[in-house]
């Protein structure tokens, strides 16, 4: 958006309306997600991984300050980020990375910030416990949370957040994924650091669990569809009303109902889940005697749904790579 704005140099009203909704929504999700962290995660004392805790390993090994790693990655990730993504991403991350470092410096010395975990619960008690297990868990739920609402609005607050938008551009794998990846790995190599224990590596990534399952439901969520199988005599009135009232496209397969012997059409229809109430209730109100069946879809793809995503002249490249075996053996 805000190369849109730079580019055509008279921006529109509703143009910077949505780029300030964008903004402040961002702020809301970096609040969330560092508080989260200062009320769940770093009284508890475990590492939810990240770039962070990444450079803490690095600075583990060679002694080199832990700024001069996350200074460097970030830039770089930035620089990357911006080139492969565009310059609306690398605006807004910047803005997220130095608010997510505003809020992380003034948000520990906000009481009640603190007092919203199970950190009062005393050591040694029987509840003590419950304080490493739940937090992680309430934790994790909100960072995600707070990064899910960066995400939507193109932005991010750097790390492996950069990492998981560039490789979800090019291939099919989600965030979460990502995340789930890269923090196992880092989370179980903070066992190696001084004062670290198996607990912080256990309760470290019961977090990375909650957290990458809860971005991949808030993210993707509003992404799955379900395929509806409607059986009616009056399918082609459904499929009318599907196709001009609901603007869905509709699969006729001829069918015969082998008790009755009456040949009739099979509607196939995918839409998103949200709509599934909305379009189940229509078809209802032209033929309530219609039989409807629904099937969650893993992915769907093609015109409205998603886009398969493969690497530009992937298989041009194949095809020459084996041209030229094929000439080598030859010779």
């Amino acid at each position: 958006m805000a190369e849109e704005i730079i580019a055509s140099g008279k921006p529109k009203k509703s143009s910077i309306k949505k780029l300030i909704l964008d903004y402040i929504l961002m702020t809301v999700g970096v609040f969330i997600y560092t508080a989260s962290w200062q009320a769940f995660v770093v009284p508890t004392g475990i590492s939810g991984g990240g770039l962070v805790g990444f450079c803490t390993v690095l600075n583990y090994a060679t002694g080199i300050p832990i700024p001069v790693f996350f200074g460097t990655i970030n830039a770089a990730l930035l620089i990357i980020g911006t080139i492969v993504l565009g310059r609306g991403f690398g605006f807004k991350t910047i803005y997220c990375i130095i608010i997510s470092t505003l809020f992380f410096a003034l948000l520990p010395k906000i009481e009640w910030i603190y007092n919203i975990g199970l950190n009062t619960i005393p050591a040694g008690t029987p509840e003590a416990p419950l304080r490493y297990l739940v937090n992680p868990i309430i934790g994790g739920i909100l960072c995600a949370m707070g990064i899910a609402l960066i995400f939507i609005r193109r932005g991010s607050t750097g790390g492996t957040d950069i990492l998981a938008l560039i490789i979800n551009k090019f291939y099919d794998i989600s965030p979460g994924r990502v995340f789930l990846i890269a923090d196992f790995l880092i989370v179980g190599s903070i066992i190696l650091l001084p004062g670290k224990n198996l607990s912080d590596v256990i309760f470290g990534y019961i977090f990375t669990i909650s957290f990458s399952f809860m971005v991949d439901l808030i993210l993707n969520g509003s992404q799955q569809s379900v395929q509806i199988t409607i059986f009616s005599q009056k399918y082609k009135e459904v499929a009318d009303m599907l196709t001009n009232e609901k603007g869905r496209g509709v699969t006729a397969l001829e069918s015969v109902g082998w008790y009755s012997q009456q040949q009739g059409r099979v509607l196939i229809v995918i839409v998103r889940k949200q709509l599934l109430a909305e379009i189940t209730q229509s078809i209802k109100e032209v033929d309530p005697k219609a039989f409807v069946s629904v099937a969650n879809v893993y992915a769907v793809y093609g015109h409205g749904f998603a886009e398969i995503k493969s690497r530009p002249g992937k298989h041009l490249h194949k095809e020459n790579k084996i041209k030229k075996i094929i000439k080598w053996l030859d010779s």
